[in-house]
This record gives C-alpha cells, structure tokens and sequence, in this order.
C-alpha cells in the first residue's frame, strides 16, 4: 500500500476527517477520534492503527509490525505496520477498518446519533 492508496481508502469510510499533524503525518479521525495515521519516513510507508487486545499479541511480534512508538509505550493498543513483509493491503484496509470501527464504539450515543452512525 502508498501513502496515496491510504488516504484514498481511509477517504471511503464515513464520517472520517482528514489533516496532517505531528510532523506531516496523514491522520485519520471519525467524530474526534484517531483511527489510523500514516507517514512515508525515509521513503518508508508506515501505517498506525489500534487493535483488540488479542490483535495486538498476535501482530506485535510479526515481521514488519510493531507496537506503535508513543501509543504503545502508553499503554494503548495500537500496532504500527512499518516494513516488508507486514500485512497485505488487503489485511492492512482490514485492520484500518476495524480501527475505524473501535473509534465509533468509543464514542458517546449522542455523538454517534450527530454523525448518523
């Protein structure tokens, strides 16, 4: 996956915002909530998104993943695809997606009755 075919997948999901902060990093909100951020480094594309506590034990140590610098070292679950071979694209959207979904579950009912979700 490109920084280009994120943003343009991240763009599909309803409701979401985009800006770019934290020192040119493409991020992605639902509402007022971070699903996924992304950044070529280097000339690497590097991909963050949160995932269940069971996701994070089984991607943390695949080749290519990580747990997230900063959100990790928080405590929180977040896994960050930085290097080959990783996840496919399609795994990749998966994984966005569901990220996309925990943001929504987090939020109030009246924030997701505001956003029609």
């Amino acid at each position: 996956m490109t920084l280009e075919e994120y943003n343009t997948f991240c763009k599909t999901l309803s409701h979401t915002e985009y800006v770019i902060q934290w020192g040119g990093a493409h991020v992605w909100k639902v509402g007022d909530k971070l699903f996924a951020l992304a950044l070529n480094k280097d000339g690497n594309f590097q991909v963050t998104f949160k995932v269940t506590e069971i996701g994070y034990e089984i991607l943390r140590d695949m080749e290519g993943l990580r747990p997230a610098p900063y959100l990790a070292s928080r405590g929180m679950k977040w896994i960050q695809h930085y290097d080959k071979p990783g996840l496919s694209d399609d795994e990749l959207k998966s994984h966005i997606k569901s990220s996309y979904d925990m943001a929504i579950a987090r939020m109030t009912k009246k924030a997701r009755a505001e956003l029609n979700l």
